[in-house]
This record gives structure tokens, sequence and C-alpha cells, in this order.
């Protein structure tokens, strides 16, 4: 391009944003409308991108979280050697294994390996602490920190009261305060009868949760070496030859700068995974259309309305480039003001909404005030960029119209080509070529990206389709007849309104579909693991704290609340003597090794050997697992078969002359083998296994589930001993949630027992559903009314030929019902057919997924929610009834000036 040519094409640029800038100023109204399209979703974009970038903590804000005023923080890991990074973040042994700390560390063993004159102060993040609240245990997140120490003051503000100081006082959050339901002074109980007075009301900066902080010196649960660090104030700085000592004994050291010797952890730049960001912007670019849509009506009547201005600027000498950038000036204009107040406000808001933010989304304090330039710098284009696709159109309308028309005020509309037609079915198929290609491919952004350009193919026909109902609607009446003509005569306007309510509603109906069908798929995948009418009491304090209440207590206090007909108390396999109190036995039943799956769902990596397991009838498992209730391994002798496997009374009887004679029970025909199945015992402390083969009874009725119950003999032959667990209550309904909060009260007067009961999946949807409807209503409440009160404001002269002519008044206001139900029904029909397209062809593609799996998944059935459907069907007649209320009835009387 040459040098003039570029100098002419600016200066015609600038001329045409001095117009467009001219134009907004007049029309108002439009403008406005324009601008608040744009700036709503920018505001909400913006206030998301400067939200997370305050969420992001620097590396010094969250050094400062960490060390409070302390110089480094030491975690005292393991007892060999260890490397790590320059920040702490990672480290791993010297040797091939490590070796944790049986123990930990006192405060003289960590200054002993630091220079003279340090201090050190010990901290637990997480400490165990239960409190009884209402007759009910309480689980709280807990810190064992020493708040006076000036190393660990900054770590919590004080916000009243004052820091504990002795070692049964506490300072608790503001949330955990109102939680307790105490005041400051006032003592707290917790579950192993302990009390605690609350003397401070705190708050940490990186939890606003309910957090508790003790003192460190305070009775807390088991101690190890991976949960405890060191707060260190040093006489002078860290330097490579203590880093090594420290690193030397096992200790990995943090500090507020990188380490000196160390090398920081190269992770490489953080790349979202593709299929998301694919998918994400495929999203984005939906939404891009819907506004795009949305605001095209508006830059469609602006040019109807300036076609005499711009029929001058041609007959000046413009050329058809001139007038494509008059209009597509407008739509910088606006985009770049929408965008500005979109931002401003979005800031804003993000800035003013901080402490809501804080509070209830991410509960922890935010870093400084910062604002994500570079995604604001992206928003802000996206906008601009959205402004001149919604002008493009109507951009390429104004470089066609007739100039000796328009100088005249007549009004040609120019002939829909059926080029768009063909465009827009060439595009409709192939995106639903390519959406059934991503389902066979098991591919989501194939599918999404298919289902994006069906959905503009249909856009392309809307104006199609528009032609063929005006020319159908010769049969109809007055107004719905004047409605099509006007529809169709201004397509440049209404096809982007039904284009909009099309993508809102489909986008409705395609999650909708996708919802309805994962909670039908959910209620299908449900498995209870007790029969109905079992309530299981767990008791949740220590093997061997207290001795658990008999099962006649247990039922009595039960029926001073709910009918019960007895408590069987249940018992789990444990050690017979423990090597220590970190020793658990774990009982496991031995396949017979030509029964066993050859494959390993993590080894099942390939397509091939995925096939393999799908075929093998070796890997397909005869039961279900539990959805919500799982019981391990129990020892029984037969008073809990019933409750527990919903058996019939043969087969519980043949059971419990099996337990009594000192054999197993069994739901897996697998592990019987000529009667008999083998039971092995690994010990977690030291490894040492113990098995032993026993009688065995398979239970083919009841539950389809895992179950392994053994006798008090068979537990004993392999070293074990039955540790109580709990209860079984056999009740005729299961208790309601006020009537299980009522039950845990009563038990917890003689034990700490938590009621379990078996709910079926109440995936409710419908908020979710009504939400997702709403937001459709609104678009295409929205999309109607504007694009009814541009043809309104267009129809002028019609309607004063219609007063002119005798007209009835009502006329006006039925013809405005009548646009409205074109727009609105239209875009509706639309939306839901194409939606309910899309959810097949969704469903197909994760159901192919789920089929090339293993192990097996069930696949989703196609449900179609009822509930969205019908009030996407009702929003086009509210529609209809909001354009004939506030629609004036009186027709104008225009006089016309020749």
């Amino acid at each position: 391009m040459s040098r003039g040519r570029l100098a002419a094409t600016l200066g015609s640029w600038r001329t045409a944003l001095r117009i467009a800038h001219r134009e907004a100023r007049r029309a108002r109204a439009r403008t406005a409308l324009v601008l608040a399209m744009i700036a709503l979703p920018v505001l909400a974009l913006s206030f998301a991108a400067a939200t997370f970038d305050m969420t992001e903590l620097t590396q010094a804000e969250r050094l400062d979280r960490q060390l409070g005023a302390a110089d480094a923080e030491l975690r005292w890991t393991d007892v060999n050697a260890v490397r790590q990074d320059a920040w702490g973040e990672n480290s791993w042994p010297v040797v091939a294994e490590p070796t944790p700390r049986a123990r930990p560390a006192t405060a003289d063993e960590v200054r002993a390996l630091l220079p003279p004159g340090s201090r050190v102060t010990r901290l637990r993040r997480w400490v165990q602490f239960q409190a009884r609240v209402d007759d009910k245990l309480v689980s709280f997140d807990a810190r064992a920190v020493d708040l006076t120490d000036p190393l660990t003051r900054p770590l919590a503000a004080l916000r009243a009261g004052r820091r504990p100081t002795a070692p049964d006082e506490i300072a608790v959050s503001p949330a955990a305060l109102r939680r307790l339901g105490v005041r400051l002074g006032e003592p707290v109980h917790t579950a192993e009868g302990a009390t605690y007075v609350v003397v401070g009301v705190v708050e940490f900066p990186d939890n606003l949760r309910e957090v508790v902080a003790l003192r460190p010196e305070s009775p807390l649960g088991p101690l190890s070496g991976s949960d405890e660090s060191w707060l260190v104030d040093l006489p002078g700085s860290v330097d490579e030859a203590l880093v090594d000592r420290l690193n030397g004994h096992g200790i990995v050291v943090t500090t507020r700068a990188p380490l000196p010797g160390r090398e920081e952890a190269y992770t490489g730049p953080v790349l979202p995974d593709p299929e998301q960001a694919s998918n994400a912007v495929l999203v984005g670019g939906l939404g891009l259309l819907e506004v795009v849509l949305l605001v095209g009506p508006a830059f469609a009547v602006g040019v109807r309305r300036r076609r005499r201005d711009l029929a001058l600027v041609a007959v000046a000498g413009g050329d058809a480039g001139h007038l494509r950038r008059i209009v597509l000036a407008d739509g910088v204009v606006l985009g770049a003001g929408g965008a500005t107040l979109g931002l401003l406000l979005g800031v804003g808001a993000a800035f003013a909404g901080r402490p809501l933010v804080e509070h209830y989304l991410v509960q922890s304090r935010l870093g400084g005030y910062r604002v994500f330039p570079a995604a604001l710098a992206a928003i802000a284009a996206v906008a601009v960029l959205a402004g001149l696709l919604a002008a493009l159109a109507p951009a390429w309308t104004a470089a066609r119209q007739d100039v000796v028309a328009g100088l005249a005020g007549r009004r040609h509309p120019p002939r829909h080509r059926r080029r768009w037609l063909l465009l827009g079915v060439l595009l409709t198929g192939a995106g639903s070529a390519l959406a059934a290609l991503g389902a066979t491919q098991a591919s989501p952004p194939v599918v999404l990206t298919g289902l994006i350009l069906g959905e503009l193919g249909l856009v392309f026909c809307t104006p199609t389709l528009i032609g063929l109902l005006a020319r159908a609607g010769r049969l109809l009446p007055l107004a719905p007849r004047l409605a099509l003509r006007d529809a169709s005569r201004n397509r440049s306007s209404a096809a982007p309104a039904i284009s909009a309510v099309m993508a809102a509603v489909a986008g409705s109906v395609a999650i909708g579909v996708y919802l309805a069908s994962a909670d039908a798929r959910e209620r299908t995948q449900w498995q209870p693991g007790l029969p109905p009418g079992q309530v299981l009491l767990v008791d949740t304090d220590a093997p061997g704290s207290r001795p658990q209440p008999p099962a006649d207590e247990v039922a009595q206090r039960i029926r001073t609340v709910l009918p019960a007909t007895a408590a069987v108390p249940l018992a789990v396999p444990a050690c017979a003597r423990p090597a220590s109190p970190e020793d658990y036995c774990v009982t496991t039943t031995v396949l017979p090794e030509e029964r066993r799956c050859p494959y390993e769902p993590g080894e099942a990596v390939t397509a091939a050997i995925r096939a393999e397991a799908r075929a093998d009838p070796r890997c397909v498992p005869p039961f279900r697992d539990p959805t919500n209730l799982y019981l391990p391994p129990l020892v029984d002798d037969g008073a809990a078969l019933p409750g527990l496997t919903g058996a019939t009374a043969e087969e519980i009887a043949a059971a419990t002359r099996v337990l009594r004679a000192g054999g197993v029970v069994v739901t897996d025909p697998r592990q019987v083998v000529d009667g008999r199945v083998t039971l092995a015992v690994t010990h977690t402390a030291g490894g040492s296994a113990a098995s032993a083969t026993l009688p065995g009874y398979v239970l083919r009725g009841g539950l389809p589930i895992d179950r392994l119950l053994l006798s008090s003999s068979a537990a004993a032959a392999v070293g074990l001993v039955g540790e109580p667990f709990g209860y079984l209550v056999d009740m005729p309904t299961p208790p309601t949630a006020a009537q299980q909060e009522r039950l845990t009260r009563e038990l917890s007067r003689s034990a700490s027992l938590v009621v379990q009961t078996e709910r079926a999946p109440n995936g409710d949807q419908r908020p979710l559903l009504l939400l997702l409807a709403g937001a459709a209503a609104l678009i295409t409440v929205g999309a109607a009314g504007v694009a009814t009160g541009l043809a309104a404001a267009e129809g002028r002269r019609d309607l004063s030929t219609l007063a002119a002519v005798g007209a009835d008044p009502r006329v006006r206001r039925v013809l405005s019902l009548c646009q409205a139900g074109v727009i609105a029904g239209l875009g509706s029909v639309l939306g839901i057919l194409a939606g309910l397209g899309s959810a097949a062809i969704i469903m197909a593609s994760l159901n192919r997924r789920y089929a090339q799996s293993w192990p097996i998944q069930d696949p989703y059935p196609l449900a179609v929610p009822g509930l969205t459907l019908a009030v996407l069907v009702v929003v086009p007649l509210v529609a209809m009834l909001g354009a004939g209320l506030l629609t004036r009835s009186r027709l104008p009387i225009e006089r016309r000036l020749d």
C-alpha cells in the first residue's frame, strides 16, 4: 500500500470515528442499549480477572503468611540426609529410601544445630480438635502455636480479647466463635473430656474458616515429625554451610529468599490442559457470538435510520469502502465505550466486593490490590471485536443500498441472497458431521466445535426461514401477517434477535438435558450398603478408651426417640497383639490365581488392553461397590447377618451354621474353592502376614455388594480379635434428619455414636434447571423486547397509514404482541430443537468414552428435563404478554412531507 493510500485510509477512519461519536451522542437510547449489552459481559470477566489476580499470592506474600516474623522455617521430616530446592518446596532423600522420624524433635535438639543465639518456636498447622456443641461433636481446624511469641505473632491478627497464655486457654476465629455459640471467657468441652477457656478471637489470613488456636504445650493428639515445623530467628543470615548441615540431618529449610547453593525447581511454563483450554476458547466463542447477535439488531436499525446520511456521503464521492467504515466505526466506538465502562465497573466491583470474596468464596485473605492488566487488555480487545462483528453485516448492507432511494427516503429491503442459505446448510451439515465424528472418537473439543459450526449454520439459515414464514403468513389475520412481513423486510435486525434467542435456549436445553441425564444415571448407579430400614451406629471413640455400652441399653435409648426392634453389636477384626500403637491388621480374601483378573485398572492405559479386560469374564465383578455407606470386614457369629445382607431366611440359616462352625461368609462366589475360603492378614507395621484356609459359604441373595464376615474362631485362626465397631439397628423406616439429630443427642449420653443411614440420591436439579431456564428466559424476553421496540420505531409510517384508514387502536398492541411472538416463539422452537440435538450428540460422545473405558462404567441415559422445556415454552407467551401490555394502543398520525 502506497503512502498516499495509507494516509487516505487513515483519514477516512478518523472521519468515520468522528461521525460514529456524533451519532452515538444523538441516538442516546440506542447507544445506552448497546453499551449495556457489551459492558455486562466485560464487567463479569474483568471482575473475575481482577479477583483471580488478587487471589494468586506472590512469593513474598505467601512467605509472610508462612514465616511470620521468623527468618526461616525448619521441617525435620527424616532421619537421613535430604536434598531440597532453593525455596524448600521440594525435597528428596540422598539415599534411595527415606527414613521418617519416629518421634518429634525437641527445641534443644533444633537449637543444637543452629548458630548460637538463635531462637526457635514450634508450630503445628494441623491439629485435630473436636468440641461438643449442643450435644454433638463438631470438628474444627486447629493450630498449635504460641501467639504471644514475637516470631509467631504476625501469623494471626487479634480481633478481640487476648492471646492464650496457659495450656487450658484457646483463641478462636470469628467463624469458630459463632459455631461454638460461646462468648469470651466461657469454657469449651472437647470430645476427650478436656475443658478450654476461650480468651481471644484471632484471624489467620490463610484460613478464615472455623479455626482454633491452642498453646503448643496443650494436650494434643499424637505428634510425629511430619506435621510440625520450627520457626527460627537467626543472629545472622542463612549461608550455604548452615543449609548443608541442616539438610544432612534431614531438615528442610524455607527462607524469604532463595537458598544459596540450591537450584530453584523448574517446572516449566504453567500451560493449561489442551482439552480444557480448547473447550474454554470454544465456550468463550459462543458467548461472543451471543453478544454479537444481541447487539446486531441495534446496528441494523441505526443503519436504516441513517440511510439518507449515508446516501449523501455516497453522492459526495464516498465509495462502498467509506460507507462500510462509517458503520464499522459505530462498532469500534460503542465496543470501546462498552469495554471502558465494563472494565471500570468490573475492577471497581472486584475491589468493593473483595471482603465478600474473601469470606464466602476463597475463605482466605487476598493479596495486594492488582488488576491483571494482560487479561483486561484481552477482554477489552474482545469487546471491541464484538462491536465490530455486530456492525459487520449492517456495514455490508449499507454499502449495497440504492443511493437514489436513500435520498428520496424510500426503503427497498435488500434481496436476501441464496448463497447465505447455501452457506448455512453447508455449515449445519458439516457441524453435525464433525460433532458425530467427535462423538465416535470421544473428543469433547471436536464435538463442541461441531456444535458451534452447526449453530452458526442455523444462524445463516434463519433469514431464509423468516422469508418462508412470511410467505405462509398470507392466510393469517392482519396483525400476525404484518408482524411476519416486518420480520421478513427487516431480516437484518429480526434474524440476529431470533438467532440470539435460539443460542440461549439451545444452551439451556443442552445443559438441562445433561444435568437430568446425570441425575438419572446417579439414581441408576446408586447401590445401598445396608438393606432398607437398617441404621448403623458407629463408635467414634478410640479403641479401648471407654467400654462400649450394652446393646440393650443402646436399644432402650433409641426407643425413646424412634421405634426399634433391637440393636446388634458389630465388631471388626483387629490385631490380637499389636507390636506398636501404629500396627493395624488388614484382612482380605485370596482369590485363586486362575480366577484373578490379569489386568490392573492402573495398567489398562492402551485401547488394546482395555478391550481385552472388558472381554475377560474374570474382570467382571459379581457385585457393586456401595455408593455411600461402606462397611469393613466384620467378626460375627450370625446375629448381624439378616440386617447386613438382606438375604432370605434359608440362606441366613445356612450361613449362620457355617459361622458357628468356625467358617467365613462371603458374597463373591470366586472366593470359594471346594467350600473353603483363604484368608490373608497383613500387619501395617513390619509387613508380616498370616493366612488360613477355612470353611466358607457364599451368600447369593440380598444386596449385591462385597461382604466378608468372620466367625470368632476364624478370626483367632489368623491372629485376630473382634474390636467393637458399633451397632446395627433395625427400624421400620429410616429416621429423618431431625430424628437423626435427636437420636445422636440421646445416644451421646452413654457413648460417642454417629448415626449413619442409607438414603437414595436426591440430586434435585430443579434449582439449577430453573436458573438455566431463567437465564435463557431473560435473554429471550430481552431480545424480543429490543427487536419489538426497534420494529415499532421503524413501523411508525405503517401505523400512521393504519390510523388513516380507520384501524382499531388495539391493532398496534396486537401487532407488538405478534412481533414479540415471532422473535421469541421462532427462536425458542429452533433453540429447543438445536439443544435436544446437541444434547443427544454430547450424551453419545460421553457414552462412547465410557464404552471404551475399563473398569466398565454405566452410560448416560437421555433424559429430557420437562421443567426446563415447560419454562421455555411459557417464556414466549410471557414476552408476547409483556409486549402487549407495554405498548400504547393509540395509533400515531404523522403528517407526510413531500
